[in-house]
């Protein structure tokens, strides 16, 4: 249900943007190129084929709008609402969709909790849209209005489009308010809704802010704050060191613009997609790291892509204990379930075999460079939507490529997980047991 909602979406929008009233030309804009920017809108993404500044109208702009916003909170999510606002009731078989499409582990307060996601995020979004506002509306004037809820949305979904420029947002590299307007929202965005309520919760109960609060946070939310965290400082350090006498991206600023462009560096990707630098001048080692960021990608329950901060946090947990030879595999005092485990190798493993195949099939069909090629195919498989200004070269078969990369991204992973969720009857054959070696 979850992969054919996404796969309707798409189509609908698709056949919508292809109109000629979606057009800034008022001709039709090929199929392909319409039905690349549904899928990029949609899976939150942001690789485009044609720019979405200049190429769509204020209607074609404001249609990849609503499939940004339906993209982030999700399908399932976007008709639950509708449903609770028509004071209709959410039947079992809706609360289930809510649950699998969140991946949460309880049914629970599934009404609550989704009128709580969508309240949250029109709420995050209004506040980035009057932040935006105090830059865009005295440089636009009353089409900054538009410019700043556009791009509030996109934000917060963590979908890298914009109505700025063709160069995303690297004419504002160095305004601190569009810089930290952008990374709150893709943050809030990609932190995940379950821990906002859960830090809502917890400073509830605790007047006072700091450990003891931590302290009361569940294991999930630990684990997503630290991870988060910890790749922010680490990214922004690694991109700084490497990038420092680059003039092609931040060589010529002063140190507190070079930390500045760093940190947008290393926040955008985690699946955000925007950037304050062209990413074709990024150095190899620059490069390189932000691949494995965007691959990453943010935490759970939220609008961001990548397989995900709690992932690669159980994945290294796990091998650190198979290292000490120990039976079980904990994170802050906590064991983790060994079905979570399963789970976080299962997602991981999918995940690099789409992004590596799909980089393997964009090298075969392209004359770009491996870098590009790889860097595309991340991009597009954690729904980041960064690109080495490889987008716009792709001939037909490249777009086909991305797209299916796109969708396979954002809804392969959900699929896997939810796979890993199902109670399968134990088999009462059990086949013999025989070692192998390892490493």
């Amino acid at each position: 249900m979850i992969m054919l909602a996404f796969f309707g979406v798409i189509l609908i929008g698709s056949i919508t943007l292809s109109v000629p009233a979606c057009s800034a030309s008022g001709e039709r804009v090929p199929y392909l190129d319409a039905l690349f920017t549904a899928t990029t809108s949609v899976c939150v993404t942001g690789l485009v084929t044609v720019t979405t500044a200049s190429a769509w109208s204020t209607l074609g702009q404001a249609v990849i709008l609503v499939l940004i916003q339906i993209g982030g909170l999700g399908v399932i999510t976007v008709f639950s609402g509708f449903m609770i606002s028509a004071g209709r009731k959410l039947g079992i078989g809706y609360r289930m969709l809510i649950q699998d499409s969140f991946n949460l582990n309880t049914l629970d307060g599934m009404r609550s909790f989704t009128k709580k996601v969508i309240l949250s995020t029109f709420a995050a979004e209004g506040a980035g849209a009057l932040l935006y506002m105090t830059v865009f509306v005295p440089e636009y004037g009353a089409k900054g209005i538009w410019i700043s809820v556009f791009t509030s949305v996109s934000a917060f979904c963590n979908a890298g489009l914009d109505i700025i420029s063709e160069n995303s947002l690297c004419n504002y590299a160095l305004n601190p308010v569009i810089n930290f307007t952008t990374m709150f929202l893709i943050v809030a965005g990609g932190i995940g809704f379950v821990v906002w309520l859960d830090l809502a919760r917890s400073f509830a109960r605790i007047k006072t802010m700091g450990r003891k609060a931590f302290s009361r946070l569940t294991l999930h939310s630990k684990i997503a704050l630290s991870a988060t965290v910890i790749l922010i400082a680490s990214g922004t350090l690694a991109v700084l060191i490497s990038e420092y006498n680059n003039p092609g991206t931040i060589g010529n600023m002063t140190f507190p613009q070079k930390l500045q462009a760093s940190l947008f560096q290393s926040v955008t990707t985690r699946t955000a997609g925007f950037a304050t630098v062209p990413q074709e001048n990024l150095t190899a080692p620059s490069a390189l790291i932000s691949m494995l960021l965007m691959f990453i990608g943010g935490s759970p329950v939220g609008t961001a892509g990548g397989i995900k901060t709690v992932t690669v946090a159980v994945i290294l947990a796990c091998a650190f204990a198979a290292v000490k030879q120990k039976d079980e595999v904990s994170l802050f005092g906590r064991s983790i379930s060994k079905q979570a485990v399963r789970k976080a190798i299962g997602v991981a493993t999918m995940s690099f075999m789409i992004a590596f195949i799909s980089g393997a099939l964009l090298s075969a069909v392209s004359r770009g460079d491996v870098i590009d090629s790889l860097y595309e195919s991340v991009s597009a498989c954690a729904t980041v939507g960064l690109s080495r200004n490889f987008t716009g070269t792709l001939n037909a078969h490249g777009k086909i490529i991305i797209i299916a990369t796109m969708y396979l991204g954002r809804v392969g992973p959900i699929s896997l997980a939810l796979a890993f969720n199902r109670k399968i009857r134990p088999s009462v054959v059990k086949n013999p047991v025989e070692e192998v070696s390892i490493g």
